[in-house]
């Protein structure tokens, strides 16, 4: 597998992880969730965004044939503002 494509994986991997996190969290908060709760939860959305930001740069970057190693993790407040 190449290099690109284990990077790919690697943040495919951490997607995964992070939204079996947020199900977790809102399914054990069948109730109001607590301000942690919250709290974890604003931060699990800005990663995911962060995280699929990250996939579409270095999907683009490979299709334009251009590296995508050079694509990086955008700041959440960059990240946030995008429309969808």
């Amino acid at each position: 597998m190449s290099d690109s494509k284990s990077q790919e994986n690697t943040i495919l991997s951490r997607i995964k992880d992070l939204v079996t996190e947020e199900r977790d969290l809102r399914e054990q908060s069948e109730h109001r969730l607590t301000p942690e709760e919250r709290q974890r939860m604003r931060a699990l959305e800005q990663e995911l965004d962060q995280c699929w930001d990250l996939l579409r740069q270095r999907r683009a970057r490979e299709e334009f044939g251009e590296n995508p190693d050079e694509a990086g993790v955008r700041p959440k407040s960059e990240v946030e503002g995008y429309r969808q």
